[in-house]
């Protein structure tokens, strides 16, 4: 098994869904474990125009080879109606591997550690809200790098859901951290609503 992290976004249609039914089509590959997903985040376009993007990072745990994970990525965001009618248009959704375990790869369509991941607040963000302490192969620790991509507008979206944690009592404010935030959405992903089966 490898741990691969991917990097998803969208800012056409209704991104919030594209990127949790995305998610859901990883899950459902019995070849793909989703061991985390961070929060969603609203981040402006950066070389490139139109609406804000919808951000998030998802870890995975994978018996496919990288080139299968690439085609993978690029089915689903095919299914999705992603489109390419020139360098970083608008897109319905857009699947990156950033990580792929230790590996370090440099192919003329793949490049991994994805070669701008330091520089994008985007990437960093999320990918370090669910493993702090990630050392980046050849580069060093994802944290190190936020100070440089602070000028970059991120914000994080709180969850739809406002479902009361666990064993909370009647009347009581629900939680407002990041677990919470992600319990609504990953109840929601686990919904058999995905259609990449």
């Amino acid at each position: 098994m490898t741990v691969a992290y991917l990097g998803l976004g969208a800012n056409l249609g209704d991104a919030r869904q594209t990127l949790k039914d995305a998610v859901v089509c990883l899950a459902q590959q019995h070849t793909i474990t989703v061991l985390a997903k961070s929060s969603f985040y609203r981040t402006a376009p950066i070389d490139a125009g139109g609406d804000d993007y919808l951000n998030l990072v998802v870890k995975l745990d994978t018996t496919m080879p990288v080139r299968h994970l690439l085609a993978l990525c690029h089915t689903i965001e095919h299914h999705f109606g992603r489109e390419r009618p020139f360098r970083n248009a608008p897109r319905t959704l857009d699947l990156d591997i950033l990580l792929y375990g230790e590996h370090a790869i440099d192919e003329p369509d793949l490049i991994v550690p994805h070669p701008r991941m330091t520089e994008r607040a985007f990437v960093l963000v999320p990918l370090v809200e669910i493993e702090p302490t990630l050392i980046i192969p050849q580069r060093g620790r994802a944290d190190a790098f936020l100070a440089a991509v602070m000028d970059q507008r991120i914000e994080k979206l709180k969850s739809p859901c406002q479902c009361l944690a666990p064993n909370t009592a009647a009347g009581s404010s629900a939680r407002s951290d990041g677990a919470a935030d992600n319990a609504g959405d990953n109840a929601a992903d686990n919904a058999p609503k995905g259609p990449c089966r």
